[in-house]
């Protein structure tokens, strides 16, 4: 779900389906997402509306953008890509994986071809889920581009219902390590701010006060402390786009790497020409009851798994700034 919030005055008294066409950047006819909006939810401040809404000053858009994208791409048609993917176990109603950094996980309007969900086509051939739309096929749950680690993928749509609910309702559990900048001075925390889009910008995030944004929160640990930065173990409670960047940036401790959120860290002097591409954040442990015999099915990457950059960035600090 996509959630835009009006707090720009030059978005005053635009009409929605105008408002949703420049958000996306023009590339789709005015009229074609006027139709999508008449005959799908889309919601401002949880009401459907009609295309023809004006637009108010601290209005929340929400829209499905699974659905819009099919809706405006009906032709589509995904290639199956031949990659050599890291399964860490299969079996007929399912697959984790360990995706790698600079893979999306399904084709955007920029690149349609080399994602996880094309390799997945060529792996699966046709028992792959579509709940999440022709463009997602197996897709579970998301990881960002840049992000790197386990991943569930569902070969029919009986998996797929069950795993997403798991996950909505906080039975599967999901953690990450990252490594953030700066030095904690609460080693434990939960960050619990709801987040939005960013305006005018279709991926970034940002924190808003309570009760205007999706609802998000995150659980942090810090492991291990050095100089500058810190290794910290982090568990989802909820599922938002780039929550966990987001809300590290929000209190000041931003993904090592990420220049989304403010964290070109390889300039700082203490990690000069430490270079990585983008963020240091890793999915590492990954556990959910298998949909058909509802066994705990539990997985742990080693270190070793971790991408090349989370591996070498941590090996500097272990070598030269621990304390």
């Amino acid at each position: 779900m996509t959630t835009i919030k009006i707090n720009n005055e030059e978005d005053f008294k635009k009409r929605l389906d105008l408002f949703i066409t420049q958000y996306l950047n023009n590339k789709y006819p005015r009229a074609k997402i006027s139709l999508y909006i008449d005959e799908n939810d889309v919601l401002v401040n949880g009401k459907k509306q009609k295309s023809s809404y004006k637009l108010k000053i601290n209005d929340l858009i929400e829209y499905n953008e699974n659905r819009l994208f099919d809706f405006l791409n009906p032709d589509l048609t995904l290639q199956p890509w031949k990659y050599d993917l890291d399964i860490k176990y299969e079996d007929e109603y399912l697959i984790v994986l360990n995706k790698p950094k600079e893979m999306l996980c399904h084709p955007t309007k920029y690149e349609n071809q080399n994602t996880l969900t094309n390799a997945l086509i060529y792996h699966c051939k046709d028992n792959l889920s579509d709940l999440s739309g022709k463009n997602r096929l197996g897709i579970v749950h998301r990881l960002d581009k840049n992000t790197a680690g386990l991943m569930l993928a569902a070969k029919n749509n009986f998996s797929h219902e069950i795993l997403a609910k798991q996950i909505k309702e906080k039975k599967a559990k999901r953690k990450y390590l990252a490594i953030a900048l700066g030095e904690f001075e609460e080693k434990t925390g939960i960050i619990d701010k709801p987040l939005v889009h960013y305006l005018k910008n279709d991926v970034k995030m940002t924190t808003v006060d309570n009760g205007e944004g999706l609802n998000a929160i995150t659980i942090y640990n810090v492991i291990e402390q050095y100089k500058g930065c810190a290794l910290v173990e982090l568990e989802l409670k909820t599922g938002r786009t780039h929550q966990i960047r987001a809300h590290l940036a929000s209190i000041k401790h931003p993904v090592f790497g990420d220049s989304l959120y403010g964290a070109k860290s390889f300039m700082r002097n203490e990690f000069y020409n430490l270079k990585t591409t983008e963020q240091l954040l890793q999915s590492y442990y990954l556990s959910f009851y298998h949909p058909k015999t509802n066994e705990l099915m539990e997985f742990k990457l080693e270190e070793k798994d971790f991408s090349k950059d989370f591996i070498k960035v941590l090996n500097f600090l272990r070598s030269k700034n621990e304390h």
